[in-house]
């Protein structure tokens, strides 16, 4: 079927020849104009060099081409995906994550939760808000998919702004469950029915059940889980393996683990101590009886107490090692399927599919009963020809909604931040965060913050 699709920050190797390479893998979407767009006029050449290049060799029938005009871009476009991130990435990643740090706030990660999360949401929601804004302009009726991280942040605050606007938020967090429960339970993926949610990146799964049997899946998990988390290489361990393997991608998700219980090392420390051997995933599956679908360093982002029990030296592993293997990526375009969804999304809107997605980011609107509608969640949905439509969850169980419930004001202010360009806001969005236990900490960091990445943020006053 032949449809317009612009793929925005395309100048990205990892997103740009990612995405590629699943639409010109894809028979429904044969046919169709694939426009390119970066405001990074080099990288963007590079990508589209390479793209074009591997058309011609392997005769393929896509139209394909590149522009740092937007408008240009935009123009009769039927899918827009956007995945952009603002100056230089990791550098400014290091300030957002170091500089709480510095006052005193502990924080586990500083991407997508606590004040680090809040600092990348204040620098890149303003372009994004500015792509979605003339997406509505010059191609309202487009399906949007957002791939940039802090997910939930983000697609609140441009559903807040632009409500008609048909964004789906996307995050391949939840693929680590087609790994681990086979393993875990001994069973085919194929046969086990799963229902997850919450926000993105702080998700559980809610619901296993075998498909063979109806029986309920989740005893098992909680009793088998622990064990096979214990084997697993450390995230330290794990990161050194995947070092020695020259071109590997890391996959944080199947660093997931439980540092505790087959640490002969523990020693008798106190329960704090004990806890932090055993790791933010185990507590969580021990305290809630939920199994997190991500790892420490997402999860631990969102829950004050996690920086005593998360497993900081492998995450600090797997950052550099991230940093490094990001920087070391080539423009070159592979055969080969990605995880992400996007266009197995695309392919059941233009087919009219009735799949079931285990994963998307959508506005609340009932979805979750004991969560306010205005908040974006992540659950799982259905897509037909009329677009992505999420399934509702009920109530969540009292102390996983808890947890959550701990986020909606962080997000509600942090768009209200954006939106109305108020440091005040700003700050307020701090003072309710369950990370940050201090006035004055808060009150600093946002200053130190607001001077060092001031090209970004100059907007707040």
């Amino acid at each position: 079927m032949k449809k317009k699709i612009v793929l925005i920050g395309a100048g990205s190797a990892q997103f740009g020849f990612g995405t590629l390479g699943d639409i010109f893998q894809s028979e429904v979407l044969e046919g169709s104009e694939i426009v390119l767009h970066d405001i990074n006029a080099e990288s963007l050449n590079k990508v589209e060099r390479v793209a074009q290049q591997y058309i011609r060799d392997h005769n393929l029938p896509f139209v394909l081409s590149a522009t740092t005009s937007r408008p240009q871009a935009l123009g009769g476009a039927d899918y827009c995906v956007i995945s952009i991130e603002v100056g230089s990435r990791f550098d400014l990643w290091d300030q957002d994550w170091k500089i709480p740090l510095q006052y005193g706030i502990r924080q586990v990660y500083g991407e997508n939760g606590g004040p680090g999360g809040l600092f990348h949401s204040l620098r890149i929601i303003p372009p994004i808000l500015e792509i979605c804004g003339d997406i509505q302009a010059i191609c309202p009726n487009a399906v949007v998919f957002n791939f940039s991280n802090p997910m939930s942040r983000i697609c609140t605050t441009v559903h807040r702004k632009y409500p008609d606007l048909r964004l789906i938020g996307l995050c391949h967090e939840i693929g680590s469950l087609p790994r681990h429960l086979p393993r875990i339970l001994g069973t085919p993926f194929s046969n086990l029915s799963i229902v997850a949610g919450g926000l993105n990146h702080f998700s559980v799964l809610l619901k296993a059940t075998y498909r063979d049997t109806g029986k309920d899946a989740y005893p098992d998990i909680r009793a088998k889980a622990p064990a096979y988390f214990a084997e697993l290489p450390s995230l330290r361990q794990m990161v050194k393996m995947r070092e020695s393997r020259e071109g590997t991608a890391p996959d944080e998700e199947q660093m997931v683990r439980d540092a505790a219980s087959a640490r002969s090392e523990a020693g008798t420390q106190g329960e704090v101590q004990q806890w932090a051997e055993r790791g933010l995933f185990q507590l969580i599956l021990e305290r809630f009886g939920l199994l997190p679908i991500t790892t420490d360093s997402h999860f631990g982002e969102y829950v004050q107490w996690a920086y005593e029990v998360v497993e900081h030296q492998g995450i600090l592993d797997f950052y550099e090692f991230y940093r490094k293997w990001m920087l070391m990526q080539k423009p070159e375009l592979r055969g080969g399927s990605t995880s992400e969804r996007v266009v197995p999304i695309i392919e059941g809107i233009l087919t009219d599919s009735h799949q079931e997605e285990m994963a998307v980011n959508l506005p609340n609107a009932g979805l979750i009963d004991n969560l306010p509608e205005f908040i974006v969640v992540e659950v799982p949905a259905t897509v037909d020809k009329e677009g992505v439509h999420g399934t509702p969850l009920g109530r969540l169980p009292a102390g996983f909604a808890g947890l959550l419930y701990n986020q909606v004001a962080v997000h509600d202010l942090t768009a209200e931040a954006v939106l109305t360009g108020s440091r005040e806001i700003a700050l307020q969005a701090l003072l309710v965060d369950p990370i940050v236990d201090s006035v004055r900490a808060a009150e600093g960091a946002l200053n130190s913050i607001l001077e060092l990445q001031k090209p970004y943020l100059d907007y707040l006053k």
